[in-house]
C-alpha cells in the first residue's frame, strides 16, 4: 500500500527518522534517510505515525538496501498494534477491490 508517513527507525543507541513509502502485512519500505548506517540482518525498532492518530510500533529486520530506500521485513508486531496494522490495509484492499457478498 502505497503511503506517505513518518517513521523513526532505531537499532542501538542510533535513530534516524524518515517517510514511509509503502506498507504491507509483511514489511516497509522507508526513504533512506541522510547519515543512516546499518547492513542486511540488522534488527530495528520501527515507529511509524500514520495520520493523527495511528501509531504502529513494530519489530523488523534489514531486509533490502538501495542507495534511496530501506526495506524491512516484520520480525514482531505487539499484539495490541497488529489489529490497527490489518486495519489500515484492510481499508486500503476494500477501496482497491470493494467487497460485494453475491
Amino acid at each position: 500500500m502505497p503511503i506517505r508517513s513518518a517513521i523513526l527507525m532505531s537499532r542501538g543507541g542510533n535513530a534516524w527518522s524518515s517517510e514511509v513509502e509503502n506498507i504491507s502485512a509483511t514489511g516497509v519500505l522507508a526513504r533512506r534517510p541522510e547519515g543512516w548506517s546499518g547492513q542486511i540482518g540488522d534488527r530495528y525498532v520501527l515507529d511509524m505515525l500514520i495520520g493523527d492518530t495511528l501509531d504502529i510500533h513494530v519489530e523488523a529486520r534489514l531486509a533490502r538496501i538501495t542507495d534511496d530506500q530501506l526495506g524491512f521485513a516484520y520480525e514482531r508486531i505487539p499484539e495490541d498494534r497488529e489489529a490497527m496494522l490489518w486495519n489500515l490495509l484492510g481499508d486500503y484492499a476494500d477501496r482497491l477491490e470493494p467487497y460485494s457478498a453475491g
